[in-house]
């Protein structure tokens, strides 16, 4: 990945212009996740069953969405990836952008629903930490 330092302004622009392709990943991944849970559940149930049974030709039908699905997902996050964006985890919808602040590098934060970049929290930190932007500070 790219080491992309951004302002609060260049971070905003970009995540205005990479926000529905996260959202997609974010459901992508909950979707993913509920796939998965199902395989489980009919693997189990499937155990010793012939091919023509209509919960192992479920199954099939899962492990194919799954497998889609995952290819989605990683083709999106090396997307967002090589745009020096720092996708920190899809099931909370953390995205992370470096900044300087002062001369330390730290990361601008964000989380799906809010409206825009207002928080940062230095690399070896996370979100737990974040903490509100100074803009006299944090440009």
């Amino acid at each position: 990945m790219k080491l992309n330092v951004f302002t609060v302004e260049e971070a905003n622009r970009l995540l205005a212009e990479i926000r529905p392709r996260f959202e997609r990943l974010v459901e992508a991944k909950r979707e993913l996740d509920r796939i998965r849970t199902r395989m489980s559940v009919l693997g189990l149930a499937t155990s010793g069953a012939g091919p023509d049974n209509p919960d192992v030709v479920d199954l099939r039908k899962l492990q194919e969405r799954y497998n889609a699905l995952a290819e989605l997902i990683s083709n999106g996050v090396s997307v967002i990836h090589r745009r020096g964006v720092l996708i920190k985890d899809l099931d909370q919808g953390l995205l992370d952008f470096y900044a300087l602040h002062g001369d330390r590098l730290v990361f601008l934060c964000w989380k799906l629903g809010e409206n825009d970049i207002s928080h940062w929290h230095s690399l070896d930190t996370g979100y737990a930490d974040r903490q509100p932007i100074d803009h006299s500070e944090l440009e």
